[in-house]
C-alpha cells in the first residue's frame, strides 16, 4: 500500500491509498472553495448521560446529486470534484459537512473506489483488503489526535438507510468521548470478568461456534453470526477468532482472510431477499475499544452488519418501543435469519 496525503482547495487534508507503489498523486485542487467553517458543538444529556453532536451547518450538506454531479466521482472532462485525480484506488477525505470538528473530533470520508456504479460487495478481494489497510491506517493515525477518545469505521448503504450520497462510500467518526453502546458492553465485559474471571466476548464466540444454529459462515480465522439476541431482523456479527482490541491488532492471517469472508457476506446480504428487490439496505459497523480506557485490553473488536428490511417491500421502523425506550423488537428470530444467509451461499 502506498499512502500519499496532500490538500483539498480550502485547506481539508485528502489522502490516497493505492495498491501500487509508483501512484503518483499530484492532482491539484482548482475549485474556488471558501474556507470550511462548522458550528459543532458537544452537548451533554444530564439524565441520560449521553452526549448529542449539534451540527446546524449540516443543513447545506449535498443531497441526491445526479450521478454527473457526485462529489466522490474522480475530477474529469472538465468536472472537478472533492477527489481532483483522474482516477483513484481509495480515498479518504475531512468531510466537507461534520458532524464533528475541532476539540469536537472529526469526520472523514472514505471512497472505496472510483467506479460510481459498484457496491462495496463488487470489490475485489485486494481492493478490499486496501479499504481494510485504509481503516486501520486512519485508526492509527486519529489515535494520536489528543481530542480523540474512539475512532468508529462504517458504511451506510441504500436510500432507506438516509444516504445521501450513491456512490460507493463509508465514514470515519473520531469521537472526542466514547460511545453510549461501547460504554455498554466495557461495562458488561467487566461486570462478566469480576463474576467469572474469562471474557465475556471470548464466551460469546465460543458459544456460538459451540451451539451452531446462528453462525453463518466461518473460515480458519473470522466467523460471521446472528447474534442470540439480535435487535435487526438480519443481523450478522464477524469476530476474529483470535481477540484483539482494534484494527490495528489484527495479524497478516486475519488480515489476509477477511476480504473473502466480508465480501460473502455482502453477496449474500444483497440475495436475502431475492432478485425482484433492490439491493439490501444495510449499516456496517466497526466496533473497537477506546484508546485509553482501562479496560480496552478485555474488549473485542468485531464488525455488525444489519438491514432495516424485515421482508420483501417492508422496513423496520424504530417506532414507540426502540425510540422510546431503547427496547427493540424483532420479527425475525435470529436463528430463522442464520438459515436465510446461510441458504444464500455463493455456488
Amino acid at each position: 500500500m502506498k499512502k500519499t496525503s496532500t490538500r483539498l482547495a480550502d485547506g481539508r487534508e485528502l489522502l490516497y491509498y493505492d495498491s501500487r507503489d509508483d501512484a503518483v498523486r499530484d492532482a491539484v485542487d482548482r475549485r474556488p472553495l471558501d474556507p470550511i467553517s462548522t458550528t459543532s458543538e458537544i452537548r451533554h444529556d444530564p439524565l441520560l448521560g449521553d452526549c448529542v453532536a449539534i451540527a446546524s451547518h449540516r443543513q447545506a450538506r449535498t443531497f441526491h446529486p445526479p450521478a454527473d454531479e457526485c462529489p466522490l466521482c474522480p475530477s474529469r472532462d472538465g468536472r472537478l470534484s472533492e477527489i481532483p485525480a483522474a482516477d483513484y484506488d481509495v480515498a479518504v477525505f475531512e468531510n466537507r459537512f461534520p458532524s464533528l470538528a475541532g476539540d469536537s473530533g472529526r469526520c472523514e470520508v472514505v471512497c472505496f473506489t472510483s467506479d460510481h456504479d459498484a457496491s462495496f460487495a463488487d470489490l475485489s478481494e485486494a481492493q478490499a483488503a486496501l479499504v481494510l489497510d485504509a481503516w486501520t491506517d486512519r485508526t492509527a493515525d486519529l489515535a494520536e489526535l489528543p481530542q480523540v477518545e474512539q475512532v468508529f469505521c462504517f458504511e451506510n448503504r441504500g436510500a432507506e438507510i438516509g444516504v445521501t450520497l450513491g456512490h460507493p462510500h463509508g465514514q470515519i467518526y473520531a469521537y472526542p468521548f466514547v460511545t453510549p453502546r461501547t460504554s455498554l458492553m466495557l461495562r458488561s465485559a467487566a461486570e462478566h470478568r469480576a463474576r467469572t474471571g474469562r471474557n465475556l466476548f471470548d464466551e460469546v464466540v465460543e458459544r456460538e461456534r459451540a451451539q451452531g444454529v446462528r453462525v453463518v459462515l466461518e473460515g480458519g480465522h473470522w466467523v460471521a453470526f446472528v447474534p442470540y439476541a439480535a435487535h435487526w431482523p438480519y443481523e450478522v456479527h464477524l469476530y476474529p477468532r483470535r481477540r484483539v482490541p482494534d484494527l490495528r491488532a489484527l495479524d497478516e492471517a486475519a488480515r489476509t482472510e477477511f476480504p473473502q469472508v466480508y465480501l460473502e457476506l455482502l453477496r449474500r446480504f444483497d440475495r436475502i431477499f431475492g432478485d425482484a428487490e433492490p439491493p439490501t439496505p444495510y449499516i456496517a459497523a466497526w466496533h473497537q475499544a477506546p484508546f485509553r480506557d482501562v479496560n480496552r485490553s478485555d474488549f473485542g473488536l468485531h464488525l455488525e452488519l444489519f438491514t432495516i428490511r424485515r421482508t420483501s417491500g417492508k422496513l423496520k421502523f424504530l417506532a414507540g418501543s426502540e425510540s422510546g425506550m431503547s427496547v427493540f423488537i424483532n420479527d425475525v428470530p435470529p436463528e430463522t435469519a442464520a438459515e436465510r444467509l446461510r441458504e444464500v451461499a455463493s455456488e
